[in-house]
């Protein structure tokens, strides 16, 4: 219930901001990159759900259809100097703009603001063949933003940020923190405009620690490994 009370209250009282940011935003992909405006795909958001997800478009038409190579790392997103990104659409990637939307998704309760990060059938697919059952990710439900997030999509490998999401989720279903949520998302918004460096990956796992009062429980929140690699998640 916390959990949910933050996020309905955060997306809330930001919409003065958040509102008219997408409002530009998509303006500014109508004129400058066309229709649509708008990219849905079908992503998991959790164990047997998945969701039509809205994203604002920055690349080009049927850019899904492109398959990156799996020796990039099935989590990796498209490289920032790829020909797949509009102008536009590049900048609006850079500044994580077009994840926005996925608000909507949030104040229906199909999401959360922090949490592992959905993924389209063909990664779901792929992780599960080379790792097996990877729904400890979504203990708790999927999110905008997490752990990952605070290294940068291009600083961890695909074991790591199975080993990250899934300690963030078992942390927040057995001991959840409002804290812990406003901090990952204070860090990805400082990150993700330049004003604070992004984090190491042990710096990252150890925010998902469980705090003093509940080391009797720490063996219960250890996260899985994960071996071998994971996403092209095209916008």
């Amino acid at each position: 219930m916390k959990k949910r009370a933050f996020d309905v209250i955060v997306i809330c009282l930001a919409a003065v901001v958040w509102v008219p940011v997408v409002a530009l935003s998509a303006i500014a992909v109508l004129v400058l990159s066309g229709r649509p405006i708008f990219y849905k795909s079908r992503r998991w958001v959790g164990p047997g759900t998945a969701i039509e997800m809205v994203k604002l478009r920055v690349m080009v038409p049927h850019a899904n259809k492109v398959t990156a190579p799996v020796e990039a790392g099935r989590f990796l997103n498209t490289p920032p100097d790829s020909p797949l990104y509009t102008p536009i659409g590049r900048l609006l990637d850079r500044l994580g703009l077009n994840e926005i939307p996925q608000f909507i998704h949030v104040l229906r309760g199909e999401m959360s603001i922090v949490g592992a990060r959905p993924l389209t059938d063909v990664v779901r697919t792929a992780l599960t063949e080379q790792h097996g059952d990877i729904d400890s990710r979504w203990v708790t439900p999927a999110g905008l933003t997490g752990l990952p997030q605070l290294i940068g999509r291009h600083g961890v490998d695909d074991q790591q940020r199975l080993a990250l999401e899934s300690a963030y989720s078992l942390r927040s279903a057995t001991a959840p923190s409002v804290r812990l949520d406003f901090m990952i998302l204070l860090h990805t918004v400082l990150i993700t405009f330049g004003l604070r460096r992004p984090m190491t990956f042990e710096k990252a796992m150890r925010l998902a620690e469980p705090r003093r009062r509940h080391h009797l429980h720490a063996p219960e929140l250890a996260p899985q490994r994960y071996v071998g690699s994971a996403e092209a998640d095209v916008a």
